[in-house]
């Protein structure tokens, strides 16, 4: 390629880098103030992309996050960044198909709770996980309680009437009021950034979809993705663990444990309202969602180009 065309190629990449970030944070870095938005990809009005599940027999909730178009009509990458539940159960098999991915890193949000009764990770040699816990706002600790109560009374006290419902939504104010669970996906999305255009990273919460669906949530955006689609990746955990979330229902009540184990459907389920909360938050806190990713998470202009030249391609 010649020299002049190369670099006019890279000039429109970055243009529209710019503008994407432009639209993230809600206006245009000094350097590129007059640049003009760039208009959403024509796909999206009628297009809805599915996500890239990584079948497993001891996870259901696994993902390539990559295949989502952004505003200006890029693509972000396949093979870089993996979502999913916990992998404590990962038979044999399963670990040679993660080892396959080639991660550099694991991030585990799980709290010391969850890891304690699920167990650790099970990875590929070699591969050590990153303990990086967010806290569930007691989510783990009142499934155990409730649960092992026994008394339909009490579940139904603490979980019906639209209780469990408010439990998720205050879960989800914590991701963005709670200093530490910033802390965390900040780091998240810096070791991304960190890695360029190799050297794939998963992180995982134990259900892949509260903790990791507003990382993810976040990260799609910060990257240009309409935030349509976004929503779409986020609510896809609900079709990817409704087998296994309606056979825990079952087991419940056929053991005498719960007698209404529909009560749980909320907190099994992921829900707009749920992260519409948290959006409700960030604008709140921050003013905006761009104002959340700077100062509620720490990522300059400059990291969050860095973000997005590593995710799309």
């Amino acid at each position: 390629m010649h020299s002049s065309t190369r670099t006019r190629t890279r000039a429109r990449t970055a243009a529209a880098a710019a503008a994407v970030l432009a639209l993230v944070l809600g206006a245009a870095p000094a350097a590129t103030a007059h640049a003009a938005p760039a208009a959403p990809h024509p796909s999206y009005a009628t297009t809805a992309e599915a996500p890239r599940q990584i079948p497993l027999q001891g996870a259901v909730n696994v993902r390539d996050v990559g295949g989502y178009r952004t505003y200006d009509g890029e693509r972000v990458r396949h093979g870089k960044v993996f979502r999913a539940d916990a992998l404590a159960k990962l038979t044999d098999a399963d670990v040679a198909k993660v080892a396959g991915l080639g991660l550099r890193k694991v991030v585990d949000f799980r709290v010391a709770e969850e890891v304690g009764y699920d167990g650790p990770d099970r990875l590929p040699a070699g591969l050590a996980v990153t303990p990086r816990p967010v806290t569930d706002n007691g989510l783990f600790r009142q499934l155990m309680t409730v649960i092992g109560s026994r008394d339909p009374v009490k579940q139904e006290e603490m979980l019906g009437g639209g209780r469990a419902e408010a439990f998720m939504r205050d879960v989800y104010r914590t991701f963005v009021t709670d200093a530490t669970d910033r802390t965390q996906f900040g780091a998240t999305l810096r070791d991304i950034a960190a890695g360029g255009a190799s050297a794939p990273l998963l992180y995982h919460c134990t259900s892949g979809k509260d903790r990791t669906g507003w990382t993810t949530y976040v990260l799609l955006r910060a990257v240009g993705v309409p935030e349509r689609t976004a929503v779409q990746d986020y609510l896809a955990s609900n079709t990817f663990r409704a087998a296994y979330d309606a056979k825990l229902r079952e087991t419940l009540k056929q053991t005498g444990m719960m007698q209404n184990p529909d009560l749980l459907i909320p907190l099994q389920e992921v829900r707009t309202d749920y992260l519409d909360a948290a959006l409700a938050e960030v604008e709140q806190r921050y003013g905006s969602f761009g104002g959340y990713l700077t100062k509620g998470l720490g990522l300059d202009a400059g990291a969050l180009l860095k973000l997005r030249r590593a995710m799309v391609s």
